[in-house]
């Protein structure tokens, strides 16, 4: 499978899993201010949204990641000479790998440590909804490390990653 296929799927992965979070996260959060507007508040209703928000967040994160959406300097480095610029493309990109990769071990230590430990309004175990930690952060890091040939090849050619707008217009 070439690298452009395997991408592919990520991806479309990532915008299937965000989007089925974004959906239920809707209609929780909807159920809810229908519920409370009735004079009827559901008890689990604050717990299971704000780990649900968690939920999108990193995974939003990794899509927004392999989509090369975070926030950036790409024009500051591409003024750099060359071999400059290969450095800090690859200083900044182990950083954010080394970041990642620490969050993604520390989260399964956390995992480990709250197991047996449920909601407080529900009985979902802890771990179910902090899982999010280390798949969300090992989900960042294949992002990451699908980027990392065409990041590093742009900067050895000096050019930057192509603007949204750029895109879309392209698209037209």
């Amino acid at each position: 499978m070439t690298t452009a296929k395997l991408r592919a799927g990520f991806e479309w992965l990532l915008e299937a899993i965000t989007i089925l979070l974004v959906v239920a996260l809707a209609i929780v959060v909807l159920l809810g201010v229908g519920f409370r507007f009735g004079g009827n508040a559901l008890n689990w209703y604050d717990e299971v949204a704000s780990v649900m928000l968690a939920w999108v967040t990193y995974y939003g994160a990794a899509l927004a990641a392999l989509k090369r959406g975070h926030i950036s300097v790409p024009g500051l480095v591409a003024r750099q000479p060359r071999t400059l610029r290969v450095i800090l493309v690859a200083i900044g990109e182990a950083i954010i790998i080394g970041f990642f990769a620490l969050l993604a071990w520390y989260g399964w230590h956390v995992i480990q440590v709250l197991s047996g430990s449920t909601l407080v309004s529900v009985p979902i175990p802890v771990a179910v909804t902090q899982s999010t930690i280390p798949i969300g952060a090992a989900l960042y890091v294949i992002a990451e490390l699908l980027n990392l040939p065409t990041i590093l090849r742009e900067a050895w050619e000096g050019r930057s990653p192509p603007r949204e707008e750029d895109v879309v217009e392209a698209m037209r």
